[in-house]
């Protein structure tokens, strides 16, 4: 069976890096590109590149800290589909890899925030336009150093980088994924670690 309609996908912190690459490779493959941006100036400048290489692409202004800001986002992306096929979760923060002997909270917290609670914000705003398409997905962007068996290996350089934030938030993010997984079947949930070329 064909599928005629176009497929949409929304990434997160996608006017840089990975994001904006998978919308580069994604949009070249005739999707329609929701390009999440906090920065509205960034976004807007790479959602122009991306258009003038032939991408349908709509920015969407979006700070995955900010409820309001999430809820906008939706809004704008409704008035343009019906159904959302994929959403990448890759917005991240590393924080400052601060030793836990100087970790306060404040350091914890303003990690947690984009990297696991960002992804909760947007996956249940986004969740009724993931449902109404045919075969969803939701990508959580994570890292290795978010699995305790590469934190736990001696040989392994991440072992001895001594930080509370980055790490723990993306074991929580593992974990967010499989339980959005076992809550939603009719959605494939992944969560994807950036390998290095």
């Amino acid at each position: 069976m064909t599928d005629t309609k176009q497929s949409t996908v929304l990434i997160t912190g996608a006017n840089k890096g990975l994001g904006r690459e998978a919308a580069r490779r994604l949009g070249k493959l005739g999707w329609k590109v929701f390009l999440g941006s906090r920065d509205e100036g960034r976004g807007r400048e790479a959602a122009e590149k991306l258009a003038a290489d032939g991408i349908d692409v709509v920015l969407v202004p979006l700070d995955v800290t900010s409820e309001e800001s999430v809820a906008a986002a939706e809004e704008l992306v409704r008035t343009h589909t019906d159904r959302l096929d994929v959403l990448i979760n890759n917005a991240g923060a590393g924080g400052h890899a601060v030793h836990p002997a100087q970790a306060a909270v404040a350091e914890v917290h303003a990690v947690y925030d984009t990297n696991v609670y960002g992804p909760i914000r947007v996956t249940h705003a986004f969740l009724p336009l993931l449902q109404a398409a045919d075969h969803p997905r939701v990508v959580m962007v994570s890292s290795a150093v978010g699995a305790f068996s590469v934190v736990t290996d001696p040989e392994q350089p991440v072992s001895k980088m001594h930080e509370l934030a980055y790490s723990s938030s993306k074991a929580a993010l593992n974990m967010l994924t499989v339980r959005y997984a076992q809550a939603f079947p009719g959605i494939k949930f992944n969560a994807a670690t950036p390998a290095k070329s």
